[in-house]
């Protein structure tokens, strides 16, 4: 199946993201695909070093006649979102991912594809490998874990690299050059509640919420996609509301940085309602599917009757519960006052879990703005606290402030007018890219991101665009060809 993506242009660059994807690489998992850039670099003669969180650094020399241009940083990060359709059978930990060619699209079989950040890292591989592409001396940083904490880019210490310029290769666009990014923290809410046995006259139900496009929680957050945390919380409300309707467990979304797709719970009515209860749910069902009918179309919402389930919850936690996470602000918060159309501060419901006594409740809150993040962070806090949930914060990144002086920003946004006949499109993202984190120790680092065209990341509907990675490798070579001299 893979042979197919082996053959397409550059073969040099598919060859190596096919020989990458069948590697496992789950974030926080990365061993195998450590040891695989490791014995890479190593194949090629070329110093290869590992420092003691994982990221890899493999140094090679400039090609003859560029040894007088500035030291080139190419970095991209090893692991990748795994996410994968409910009736799709794989398992991340054992498998390659298992790709196919669809008209322009490379796509996987039911599962996120891995160009995020995979066909960054196979650009490298290329360039390292290659014997006749001219550039500079580069150092390749491999990092880690940057999908679920960016505890590789954290943990990089001051002084390992000695490069001038940084080029990010994570923006997925070929049209744009990134020069800034949003930071981001976790903000987690947390409590018991006693369990409750199920009374007599009750009857079990399950809703199931799936189909949803899902997507990246920075870069998609603006496409107005259903978030199924929000779609269930919504159907459970209004059953609470209207029937009593009592929640036995929910388990929706599954990754902090991806839009849930899917959110399944288990519930009881009075067996009395039970004729009322389903028919006034299908007609909600319907008015959502409705709203949704575009961003959404293959939406779908499933109520069954099942088992009744040993146990509920307590009705008081249940009502602030539900009604918290009506409440609880998810998408856009603000949008920037002095980027256009540039999403500033922005949340995610991204996990609920519901069950054996237990609420968790997960988000992702964005912001290039220090300030609007803590406030919205705050706004998060309260709604939660009201209820009594414990909340705590982690995983605080920084964003990564434009430089429009920025020398390397130059080069590149003449070299895409001279190659295109047309201007770039240079902007800061509303995604989390690691060169903020890397500032902070390498302050002088001359740092741009560029990418070619990915869609659907962080989903199982992720693609890339084949004619846009022909552009982009173009670039790529242009690029490091135009080097400014030391």
């Amino acid at each position: 199946m893979n042979s197919e993506i082996r053959n397409l242009e550059p073969k040099v660059l598919w060859d190596k993201f096919a020989d990458l994807n069948a590697v496992p690489r789950p974030s926080k998992k990365e061993e195998r695909v450590i040891a695989f850039m490791t014995a890479f670099g190593e194949s090629l003669g070329l110093v290869t070093e590992v420092d003691k969180v994982g990221n890899v650094l493999i140094k090679k020399p400039a090609t003859p006649g560029l040894e007088d241009r500035k030291t080139v940083v190419m970095q991209s990060h090893l692991d990748m979102v795994h996410q994968k359709n409910a009736d799709t059978d794989f398992d991340f930990d054992q498998q390659g991912i298992e790709m196919y060619v669809d008209g322009d699209w490379v796509r996987a079989k039911g599962t996120t594809l891995g160009a995020d950040n995979g066909l960054g890292v196979a650009t490298i591989m290329a360039i390292l490998e290659s014997k006749d592409i001219e550039h500079p001396a580069i150092e390749a940083l491999f990092t880690i874990d940057e999908e679920t904490g960016m505890t590789g880019a954290m943990g990089l210490e001051g002084g390992w690299l000695k490069g001038d310029i940084l080029l990010n290769l994570d923006t997925e666009e070929d049209d744009e050059i990134g020069v800034g990014c949003a930071g981001g923290i976790d903000v987690t809410a947390q409590r018991t509640y006693q369990e409750e046995d199920v009374a007599e006259g009750k009857v079990g139900y399950t809703i199931a919420v799936t189909g949803l496009n899902g997507g990246h929680s920075g870069m998609d957050i603006h496409k107005g996609l259903g978030n199924a945390n929000k779609i269930m919380n919504r159907l459970l409300f209004e059953g609470f509301e209207n029937f009593g309707l009592q929640v036995s467990a929910i388990k929706g979304g599954s990754l902090r940085n991806a839009i849930p797709r899917e959110s399944f719970a288990t519930i009881v009515v009075d067996g009395i309602q039970e004729e009322a209860f389903v028919f006034e749910t299908g007609q909600l069902i319907q008015t959502i599917q409705n709203e949704l009918a575009i961003s959404e179309p293959n939406l779908r919402i499933e109520i069954k009757k099942t088992d009744l389930p040993k146990s509920v919850m307590e009705l008081g936690v249940q009502e602030g519960v539900l009604k918290a996470l009506y409440a609880a602000h998810n998408g856009i918060y603000t949008m920037s006052a002095s980027i256009n159309d540039l999403v500033e501060t922005s949340n995610n419901i991204a996990k609920v879990s519901i069950g054996n006594g237990k609420v968790v409740i997960e988000c992702l809150t964005r912001s290039s703005v220090e300030s609007s993040k803590i406030d919205l962070v705050n706004k998060l806090r309260a709604t939660f606290e009201l209820i009594g949930c414990e909340v705590t914060t982690s995983g605080d990144y920084p964003g990564w402030a434009p430089n429009m002086d920025s020398p390397i920003l130059k080069v590149l946004d003449q070299l895409y007018q001279d190659i295109n006949g047309e201007k770039a499109h240079v902007a800061a993202c509303h995604a989390g890219l690691e060169c903020g984190i890397l500032g902070q120790n390498y302050p002088n680092l001359d740092m741009i991101s560029f990418g070619p065209t990915i869609l659907g990341a962080h989903s199982p509907d992720e693609r890339a665009s084949i004619s846009s990675v022909q552009k982009y490798w173009k670039f790529v070579k242009e690029i490091l060809s135009n080097i400014p001299k030391n």
